[in-house]
């Protein structure tokens, strides 16, 4: 109380008439009447926590500015203290009165004033697109210097209040990402980083890996100087951040090998199911052995090598939740931005980034043991996103590198030419079934007459669409208390027991999250969570060509039903194997091209934290 009086006595020293500061219980109010641009004579207040004014002259419209672009609006006459990201002093300039009534303007001589300025820089959604944030601006002015600064300094002093805010980001920008607009999508958004005085150290790439390189080598007490990393570019090159960031910080387990659960299959046709008795052992000694990168008893001696040979003092730990990533929009597909924001809007991201936005990201481990079925065991690590793919997405993947020059388009072409081959792959796998019978939306099916079902099935539920504070999500795992452990939920259930599919299939995918994009509005999985500790590993059995554009065609449509189909497996899971059959094995690892003939992938749950929210609608 001592200081909110001090407060109250300096604004009353440098307060004309006509400003009043005063108590409103214990949250001080500051009011004065000042010049808002564009609108004329505003009585200004400041609460705990917005910021309203109101017009002395009853005016239809008040009038905000977005990035020089003005925006007529009926209903601003307050924003948020949590909405404003900036606040600047302009000195002494113009303030606009050409809205004032003509009574008033004649008073004023119809001149604009010269006066002291400051501007509140914040945000509003969008009418059409809740989800996307516009930003705007308010200057207030007055012809008392002090008045003016005294209003800079009690707004400069709330948003040092707000909590989580980035001060200092390493930012990373991909020219050539998506339609080569990388650099100029940096250079729309910076501004908003200067306004908000966050630091960025901006490494513009010059070649791919560029960023790999220096996340896995920069030194940890470096790392430890920043609030975050910040990409500008599109899911793969998030994902070249990611893993250098990654690689040599995260310790954990492997996932189990194929081989390591072969032997305890029963065969039961089609759909293979282990017994659940000795699964659990298995999975039980595997989660009691926590040192770093060991897979199994038989997988002891693997490890993957740490290339950041640094003192112990120096220690960066993962998970680490004051470390944060932003990804600004610039690729092609954008699908990471578009499911952690809502909206797939560079200004939007950027406003995430700089408000101190939070939100937990489920991370895939991928390890791949043979590249061939001839190759020795040597497995290598990657770590995705939101989506692992086989089949036909290793195809398309591979058969786009071949048409760089198209930039995005690549990708349709490159879909059409391996749809139109339509190839099947031979190909097994194997998944831990936790909870079948509540979480897993289509399983063993020993009829394939049918492509549509006629029906849902009795024990599927409805879509529990994540959005901003979900419930299934926002269950944060302690990570100091139960160390990796805490990372993998699931693999500690009760009710578990491993299942197997084998036979031909046009494509296998894991999908981290729902995976929405332009394409595909509800995603590969409408329902999937940023943060519950599952994949959502997707089948698709060999089946007409008809049939699999149907399916195709679903996924392109708002409320559609991909998953519907007889030849479509759907099961949520937290780890998974597979092996190829053939001599050919490609992987779309988050737009990577992985080549694995074996290979294993877990989910973190809550792995690494964004400069997001979730979508708002």
């Amino acid at each position: 109380m001592e200081r909110e009086g001090n407060d109250s006595v300096l604004a009353e020293k440098c307060l004309p008439p006509g400003a009043a500061p005063h108590f409103d219980g214990e949250a001080l109010i500051l009011s004065s009447t000042l010049f808002l641009d564009h609108v004329g004579e505003v009585v200004l207040t400041f609460h705990s926590d917005c910021l309203s004014w109101k017009s002395l002259n009853s005016l239809d419209n008040d009038v905000s500015s977005c990035l020089g672009i003005k925006d007529f609006s009926k209903v601003a006459t307050e924003i948020k203290l949590s909405d404003i990201y900036a606040i600047e002093f302009n000195n002494h300039g113009l303030i606009h009165i050409s809205n004032l009534p003509h009574a008033t303007e004649r008073l004023l001589l119809g001149h604009d004033l010269k006066m002291y300025r400051f501007t509140v820089h914040g945000f509003v959604r969008s009418n059409s697109q809740p989800s996307q944030y516009i930003p705007v601006e308010y200057t207030f002015g007055h012809k008392n210097f002090q008045l003016c600064q005294t209003w800079v300094n009690k707004l400069d002093a709330s948003l040092k209040l707000e909590v989580g805010r980035p001060r200092n980001l390493l930012v990373f920008v991909h020219p050539r990402s998506g339609k080569g607009n990388g650099l100029k999508t940096w250079e729309a958004v910076a501004p908003i980083f200067s306004r908000a005085k966050v630091e960025t150290k901006v490494i513009v790439t010059e070649r791919a890996g560029q960023a790999f390189d220096v996340m896995s080598s920069i030194a940890n007490t470096e790392l430890n100087s920043y609030d975050g990393v910040v990409a500008v570019g599109g899911d793969g090159f998030f994902n070249e951040i990611l893993n250098g960031f990654l690689s040599p910080r995260f310790k954990a387990p492997y996932p189990p090998t194929p081989s390591d659960i072969v032997h305890l299959v029963k065969d039961d046709g089609d759909s293979l199911v282990l017994d659940e008795n000795e699964i659990v052992e298995e999975t039980s000694s595997q989660n009691e052995d926590l040192s770093p990168l060991i897979s199994s008893p038989k997988q002891s001696g693997s490890r993957i090598s740490n290339s950041n040979s640094e003192d112990k003092a120096a220690e960066f730990p993962v998970p680490n939740e004051r470390f944060r990533f932003g990804i600004i929009p610039a690729g092609s597909t954008d699908a990471i931005v578009i499911c952690t924001t809502g909206a797939r809007d560079p200004f939007t991201s950027a406003l995430h980034i700089v408000l101190g936005k939070r939100v937990y990201l489920d991370i895939a481990q991928v390890v791949r043991w043979k590249t061939t079925p001839r190759s020795e065991v040597e497995p290598n690590v990657r770590y995705a996103a939101s989506f692992s793919g086989y089949g036909f997405y290793g195809d398309v993947i591979t058969e786009s590198e071949k048409y760089r020059w198209m930039g995005p388009k690549r990708y349709d072409y490159a879909g059409t030419m391996v749809f139109l081959r339509h190839r099947s792959y031979e190909a097994e796998i194997a998944y831990l079934d936790v909870e079948s019978d509540e979480i897993n939306l289509t399983s063993k099916r020993n009829c394939w007459g049918s492509l549509l079902r006629a029906s849902r099935a009795p024990h599927m539920s409805e879509r529990c669409i994540c959005r901003i504070n979900c419930k299934v999500c926002s269950e944060k795992p302690n990570h100091a208390s139960v160390g990796v452990c805490s990372l993998t939920p699931h693999l500690n259930s009760e009710e578990r027991r491993w299942a197997r599919s084998k036979g031909r299939f046009l494509s296998v995918g894991a999908a981290v999250i729902s995976c929405r994009n332009e394409k595909a509005p509800d995603g590969l999985v409408a329902d999937a969570h940023l943060s519950d500790g599952f994949l959502h590993l997707i089948l698709i059995r060999d089946c007409p060509h008809a049939s699999y554009l149907w399916h195709l065609t679903q996924l392109t449509r708002k409320g559609g039903s991909p998953l519907n189909f007889k030849f479509v497996e759907h099961h949520k899971t937290p780890t998974f194997t597979f092996t190829s059959s053939g001599n050919e094995s490609v992987w779309n690892v988050d737009g990577e091209i992985f080549q694995a003939h074996q290979l294993s992938a877990q989910v973190f749950r809550g792995l690494v934290c964004l400069f997001a929210s979730g979508p708002e609608i």
